[in-house]
């Protein structure tokens, strides 16, 4: 997931937002022009507040602040470099996030739960012949919740640049289990 967008000031908030609404428009057209589709492209946060500078102790009115992101789900990784740049040249100034998931998590995560247990049961048996005993065959089992926490990328500036070269790198899924044998 990409989350990116446009933040415009202007001292008339009408005519920041309308600056703002023009802006995101032409983000978005170009992004879809890309062949994402729009069902994959959807507003994530929008605000318009007041700006202020402050000198001497005394805060001063600079304008008003409108902030547009939208949040782009894709599935193929190596189109985000091409998105960034489609995006940053047709008016995004603001790049909050770049978030690396899996769409089938739970195959690779049941994967992993089977490697935990496997893993388990290994030094179980391990320590059970140094210690000279059997192990029950029957475990008591629980499966400890881990919380898989996606890889965020965060920039308020691109660069410009052929391809923005993002590389996602691996991502862990934790699986963690107690495994608890008796033994005679």
């Amino acid at each position: 997931m990409i989350k990116l967008g446009v933040i415009t000031e202007n001292k008339d908030p009408a005519v920041a937002q309308q600056e703002n609404a023009n802006a995101i428009s032409k983000v978005i057209n170009s992004i879809t022009g890309l062949g994402i589709p729009e069902n994959q492209i959807r507003t994530v946060e929008y605000r318009i507040e007041p700006q202020y500078d402050y000198q001497d102790a005394t805060q001063i009115f600079r304008g008003y602040k409108v902030t547009h992101l939208i949040q782009i789900t894709i599935s193929k990784i190596k189109q985000v470099g091409e998105i960034l740049d489609t995006a940053v040249n047709n008016g995004a100034n603001t790049v909050s996030s770049l978030q690396f998931t899996l769409s089938n998590q739970e195959v690779y995560y049941n994967q992993a739960l089977s490697l935990a247990v496997e893993n388990a049961r290994e030094k179980a048996v391990s320590l059970a012949k140094i210690l000279g005993v059997t192990l029950n065959k029957i475990p008591d089992l629980v499966q400890e919740i881990s919380v898989n926490q996606p890889i965020l990328f965060e920039s308020t500036a691109l660069v410009k640049s052929v391809a923005t070269p993002i590389q996602p790198g691996e991502l862990d899924i934790p699986a963690v289990v107690r495994v608890e044998y008796s033994y005679f």
